[in-house]
């Protein structure tokens, strides 16, 4: 009799967390490249300035890019425990940018403001949840 493995049980440990990079890395690249085309109008319906959906729009460009470098490394753990910590303090700037009133958000912004630290808060979990599932191997 022969035994078969699955190579779900055998596999790599480290996919969800590869997986949660690259997916934040596409998601905030198309973000940024969007903000970096709609500047004007988004800062428009949000209450902000141009300059600052420029500046946010490249920031998000360069992030993906290192995230994509960083989840394209043989080891990921620490990179991965780095980017949750990172994305969990975004989320915390996010309220805190509302609640400060750095800028006259519109309605819309604060929801789009908000909502951009509730997908980091998601992608945090995500990723930290991949660095656990390295640390149980």
């Amino acid at each position: 009799m022969t035994a078969t493995t699955s190579s779900r049980l055998t596999g790599s440990t480290d996919s969800l967390l590869r997986f949660a990079m690259r997916a934040d890395a596409v998601l905030s690249g198309l973000t940024g490249v969007a903000l970096l085309i709609f500047a004007p109008a988004v800062a428009d319906i949000s209450g902000t300035t141009p300059l600052v959906e420029y500046a946010t729009g490249a920031f998000f460009v360069v992030f993906a890019i290192a995230v994509l470098a960083l989840a394209s490394r043989p080891a990921i753990r620490t990179s991965g425990l780095l980017l949750a910590a990172g994305n969990l303090l975004f989320s915390v700037a996010t309220v805190v940018v509302v609640l400060a009133g750095v800028w006259p958000l519109t309605t819309t912004g604060v929801v789009l403001v908000l909502g951009t630290g509730v997908y980091t808060l998601v992608m945090a979990e995500l990723q930290y949840q991949g660095v656990r599932r390295i640390q149980k191997a």
